[in-house]
């Protein structure tokens, strides 16, 4: 298959599926025994209070953006490349792995010129990841995570994206695989104070959030749906990418 027949393919395949407006329990409704113990870091307690939130309706990208949708961007915006594309082009075999190396206005830009959509919010994140289970761990629920259900724990990168079974909104790696800019500036006790319909995040912070866990990450915790990271927004690493809401 010529390269650039695959890239057509690939940006063919690229769905949005549609979330349904509606209410869900944003955050952990359940303990962590790593948390009872009195110096274990503050920050990674910024996903209590579970607060109901309730959402509009919006579509989300079923598949995290990949290296084939990127390139095209690239090269119509003649925006740099990941720094790992050799000749600015990703190798030929991982057209349909997700692009990574790309910070938070690279996502954005993309975006924005893939028909104007934009990064999702966090509130937005976590209500498609959840699907239409509500409370639970993973997308499926709270028994253990199986190599069926993510791509995790590994050593070699991201899979390609949808190797793995979807949730229950029909979504692709909400957990695993890489992790995922949102549109939110991290506050670690927004959970507190957060509007209780369509949060949209702080005003200002000095990091943008990250969720979803990634193939370098090991479960139960950083792979788990209330679980909340951060990164500076000039951030590119090989464990960070992106989908598109609408």
């Amino acid at each position: 298959m010529p390269s650039w027949w695959a890239a057509l393919f690939f940006l063919a395949a690229a769905d949005m599926a549609p979330i349904p407006a509606g209410e869900y329990l944003r955050g952990r409704n359940f303990p962590w025994s790593d948390y009872d113990v009195a110096w274990y870091p503050n920050p990674a307690k910024d996903d209590t209070p579970a607060r109901r939130l309730k959402m509009a309706a919006f579509s989300l990208d079923v598949a995290e953006v990949t290296n084939a949708r990127y390139q095209a961007f690239v090269k119509a915006t003649a925006r740099p490349a990941p720094y790992h594309w050799k000749q600015a082009q990703p190798a030929a075999e991982k057209l349909n792995h997700p692009v990574y190396n790309v910070s938070y206005d690279d996502a954005v830009a993309f975006c924005a010129w893939d028909g104007g959509k934009r990064l999702p919010t966090e509130a937005e994140w976590e209500r498609a990841a959840r699907g239409p289970l509500e409370g639970k761990i993973y997308p499926w629920g709270d028994r253990a995570i199986a190599p069926t259900d993510a791509v995790y724990e590994g050593k070699d990168g991201p899979a390609p994206v949808c190797s793995k079974t979807k949730n229950g909104f029909g979504l692709c790696d909400m957990t695993g695989n890489l992790w995922e800019w949102c549109a939110d500036w991290y506050d670690r006790k927004y959970y507190e104070t957060a509007p209780a319909e369509n949060p949209t995040g702080p005003a200002a912070g000095q990091y943008r959030v990250l969720r979803g866990g990634s193939w370098f990450d090991v479960p139960p915790l950083f792979l788990s749906l209330p679980y909340r990271s951060w990164a500076r927004p000039p951030e590119r690493s090989p464990t960070i990418g992106f989908r598109c809401a609408k």
